[in-house]
């Protein structure tokens, strides 16, 4: 019992760093910590002779301590603490001048760590973003079963609330409209963000890395995800009322409400259930293409014309 009771722990805290991060380090740790005993006086010399690599060392060995994953954090920390056991043996420390393969050797291994810092910071984004669109189809397919086995209707007949055949088609219309609207958002968020890792973290951290934790990255990402589907959820009922209030008349619907309930409407329901599932799936999928996660005003064309306008502002105005 015990061993299982351990299993099932380790089993919680696998799920929850996987959803939720590594939790926070509680003891901080820098880079001088690092150094082995007898090695005091190497590590002064590192700092004087290689002032740039050894900040930069600085800030990535913080920075490692802020990962995603716990055994990215490890990772980075014995990846560091070799680079700087390698420096700080190199006999070329004690020379006079900066060595250039030392430095060329220091600058390929902060590239390195620098890269796979990058790529948790993008980790946390899209397990973040993944998640809150997981919990918010779960959400829409609760949503759904719940007027489809219970009905709409049975609800209201609870509230003493008389419906007639076509107001039963009609509620079940728009909650099926609106649970396809939010599987539309979540694929095109999906799709529109597929490649677009780099930049939404560079949005989110308003391009500086160490800004934000990436364990903060993904709980952002999260909401942001409930709140697209919601919003293909919205999206979806505007675009249904719109059309059965007849504002649009553009779009002619192959079946109504009042000819399902008629006699003669073989076939009808099959039709009124495709046409909306339909139209749902395209409203919600137009929800501007994830409008609001990529940050637009970083596109060059843009960045230069805000200059342009900035220049011509300043000229007017001297």
């Amino acid at each position: 019992m015990g061993d299982y009771g351990g299993f099932r722990r380790t089993w919680r805290q696998t799920l929850r760093e996987a959803v939720l991060g590594a939790r926070t380090d509680t003891k901080a740790d820098g880079l001088a910590n690092l150094v082995e005993p007898g090695r005091e006086t190497a590590y002064e010399r590192f700092e004087s002779v290689y002032p740039k690599q050894q900040v930069q060392l600085q800030l990535l060995y913080g920075a490692s301590q802020r990962a995603f994953e716990s055994q990215t954090r490890q990772s980075l920390r014995i990846t560091v603490g070799s680079v700087l056991s390698n420096v700080l043996r190199d006999g070329r420390l004690t020379d006079t001048e900066p060595d250039r393969h030392l430095a060329d050797y220091l600058g390929k291994e902060i590239s390195g760590l620098r890269a796979r810092i990058d790529q948790d910071c993008a980790l946390a984004v899209s397990r973040g973003i993944n998640v809150g669109l997981s919990l918010g189809a779960l959400i829409s397919v609760v949503l759904l079963i719940v007027p489809l086995v219970v009905g709409a209707a049975g609800l209201l007949d609870l509230l003493r609330v008389d419906v007639g055949c076509t107001d039963r088609w009609s509620l079940m219309g728009a909650f099926v409209c609106g649970g396809v609207g939010a599987f539309g958002a979540v694929l095109s968020v999906l799709v529109r963000l597929r490649n677009s890792g780099e930049e939404l973290t560079r949005r989110r951290t308003n391009g500086d890395r160490g800004a934000v934790a990436p364990g903060q990255l993904a709980r952002g990402m999260r909401h942001e995800g409930v709140y697209r589907v919601f919003v293909g959820w919205i999206l979806a009922l505007a675009v249904y009322f719109l059309l059965n209030a007849g504002f649009i008349t553009l779009v002619d619907m192959p079946a109504t409400p009042a000819e399902i309930c008629a006699d003669n409407a073989e076939g009808q329901g099959t039709a009124f259930w495709g046409f909306w599932c339909a139209i749902g799936f395209l409203a919600g999928f137009n929800e501007r293409w994830a409008f609001g996660l990529l940050d637009r005003s970083n596109r060059p064309d843009r960045t230069a014309r805000s200059t342009t306008q900035a220049s011509a502002t300043e000229s007017n105005s001297t």
